[in-house]
């Protein structure tokens, strides 16, 4: 399996997240007003433009009515068997 670089993570966070926002119906303000996070950088986690740090994952799931884990929910395209080498 080809591991993705971090900006394709970033943009698959940022799916995930677009995801949600439409399947709940809320606009980038709406979320903005639930959560401590400016619209406009809400908009630049969806477009992969910043990575969020874990404070800002949770506020990002306060705004949209879900556990943090649920932004997770996305295949990162990374090996994550980490087999000790002897």
């Amino acid at each position: 399996m080809t591991e993705i670089d971090g900006k394709e993570i970033l943009s698959r966070f940022g799916k995930k997240l677009e995801e949600i926002k439409e399947r709940k119906k809320l606009s980038y303000r709406k979320i903005a007003t639930r959560c401590n996070i400016d619209h406009s950088d809400i908009k630049k986690y969806v477009d992969g433009k910043i990575s969020p740090s874990i404070l800002t994952v949770v506020e990002l799931a306060k705004g949209l009515g879900v556990h943090p884990t649920e932004l997770f929910d996305f295949d990162f395209g990374v090996d994550f068997s980490a087999e000790e080498e002897l």
